[in-house]
């Protein structure tokens, strides 16, 4: 697929792994709507964003399926169409599961699950009817492999990476692609020597066999692969500098 022209819509693109994606689409040529809870931050990046290319800022809570489709019908009507969905937004929450309540549970579940659900619906309803289009989906390595005390969240990355298949066979003959990145530990403020201290960042590199963290950029760059190449579907790409090879 040529990106030239076409309409990203990215999930959590206020930040992070969104925000690259948002940055390497416009780099394309297309036209980003960056979707996020985060409603100053969005407004402050889509505005940086202005001289790189056609961008927009509409807030959403992944969490709300009202919400969900009210973003892609802002992408309709900014735009005109939505080619691409990138469901992006995603939150973590570590600790005891036997301590870990029902609230906080279905909280991860309701972004990082319920928010693939709600994004993939809406834009493929719309995506039938324009010739198809593409859906990447962020998962993660712990969609892959436990770590005690993510239980949430290793159950809704889990999750991504079957409803990636699903939707991806499901619509195949639809010309919908629909694909995966997961990332290993990616460098960010969250997650930086500073906010986790040295002897943890350091024991976190460590389990990555290439020596360091991920950069969002990176995964962005697997991003647009995915998007880009038509020959890709029901994939996961893992960009995770080793970690899950051992």
């Amino acid at each position: 697929m040529d990106l030239a022209g076409k309409v990203a819509v990215v999930t959590g693109g206020a930040s992070g792994i969104g925000l690259a994606a948002a940055k390497a689409y416009l780099a394309k040529g297309a036209k980003v709507v960056i979707a996020d809870f985060n409603e100053e931050g969005g407004k402050k990046e889509a505005e940086n964003l202005k001289g790189s290319g056609e961008v927009e800022f509409v807030q959403v809570d992944v969490a709300s399926e009202e919400s969900v489709q009210n973003m892609i019908q802002f992408a309709i009507d900014t735009f005109g169409t939505i080619d691409i969905l990138v469901n992006n937004a995603g939150i973590g929450a570590l600790g005891e599961t036997h301590e870990l309540s029902y609230e906080d549970y279905h909280k991860v579940i309701a972004v990082n699950q319920d928010g693939v659900f709600f994004g993939s619906k809406h834009a493929v309803r719309h995506m039938m009817n324009n010739g198809g289009g593409v859906i990447v989906n962020t998962a993660s390595i712990l969609g892959s492999v436990g770590e005690g005390g993510a239980f949430a969240y290793n159950a809704s990355k889990g999750a991504v990476n079957l409803m990636t298949k699903s939707l991806a066979l499901q619509y195949a003959n639809k010309n919908i692609r629909v694909n995966a990145v997961a990332p290993g530990y990616v460098e960010s403020g969250m997650v930086s020597r500073d906010a986790l201290g040295p002897e943890f960042y350091d024991q976190l590199v460590q389990k990555h066999p290439i020596g360091r963290l991920g950069t969002a950029d990176e995964i962005a760059h697997a991003i647009i692969f995915l998007s880009e190449n038509d020959f890709m579907t029901g994939a996961t790409i893992l960009v995770d500098g080793g970690y899950t090879a051992q």
